[in-house]
């Protein structure tokens, strides 16, 4: 078992021991006589607020308070205890008030997007290493306009000493539209490479009716494909994961704002009594 695996799975031990710990507490709560709810509410609002704490830490690098990707590993873990803490904090039933199956929601809504979350950043991060050089996200339309520029450089050189119109005008009709812009997003996000297989064998059965210095041309053409074809893989998994974020993010804050608020109106019909 190498280091990963064994790291892995002493966390999933520590994991399931921490939350039969609380779930047993929770219940002694309740076999006292006591409200068990309160005290699963408020463990449960503070892990929400530990949760939401990673982002603030994200954009305070400079502050010593541990590296990111402990705070990673902690957001993880802590992120899946708060599934059985929430169970038991409803006790395990579909919530009755509106408010509450408001709250209910949107929990089910950040958690079930942090897993989604993780299976993608676990999943993207191997699959980004496969296709391409990796490439800083906000770089990618630069060297997409990069090779868009080079390629309508090669095709206007080439006209220019051959006089022959044959690579410009597949360019112009097959090509330009490929170089202009991001393609084929939920091909690359599925893993399929047929819109890249289709266009490099058209590139091919033109070549069939080019002479020596035409089928060169498009030879390096299709080099420019591939380059391109690879830089939007990229972009599709590098989008999926940033678009991800611009969902989780506020989806917990909101569940921040509504626990909260939910929290005081327990304390307010209870009078702050115990």
């Amino acid at each position: 078992m190498n280091k990963l695996a064994a790291r892995r799975t002493r966390n999933l031990v520590i994991l399931i021991a921490v939350t039969l710990v609380l779930v047993i507490v929770i219940s002694l709560n309740s076999a006292a006589l006591r409200n068990p709810a309160r005290l699963s509410g408020w463990l449960l609002l503070g892990l929400i607020v530990f949760l939401a704490a990673y982002n603030v830490r994200k954009k305070l690098p400079f502050i010593p308070l541990g590296s990111s990707s402990t705070w990673l590993q902690f957001h993880i873990y802590v992120g899946l205890l708060t599934a059985a803490i929430f169970g038991a904090h409803i006790q395990w039933r579909i919530p009755d008030g509106a408010f509450e199956i408001i709250l209910a929601i949107l929990y089910c809504l950040v958690f079930g997007s942090g897993v989604v979350g993780l299976f993608l950043s676990r999943s993207f991060a191997r699959r980004l290493t496969t296709r391409g050089d990796e490439v800083m996200f906000e770089r990618i339309p630069v060297h997409r306009r990069r090779l868009q520029n080079e390629a309508e450089t090669l095709v206007l050189d080439f006209l220019a000493e051959s006089k022959s119109s044959a690579v410009a005008q597949f360019y112009a009709d097959r090509l330009e539209p490929f170089f202009a812009k991001t393609r084929h997003f939920w091909q690359h996000l599925a893993q399929s490479r047929r819109p890249r297989v289709a266009l490099l064998s058209e590139i091919s059965s033109y070549e069939r009716f080019l002479n020596e210095s035409e089928r060169e041309t498009m030879r390096q053409l299709a080099g420019h494909v591939e380059r391109k074809d690879d830089l939007d893989y990229q972009f599709a998994l590098q989008a999926t994961l940033k678009y991800w974020l611009f969902g989780h993010i506020p989806l917990t804050y909101a569940l921040l704002v509504f626990a909260a608020f939910h929290s005081l109106l327990v304390l307010a019909y209870s009078g702050g009594g115990q």
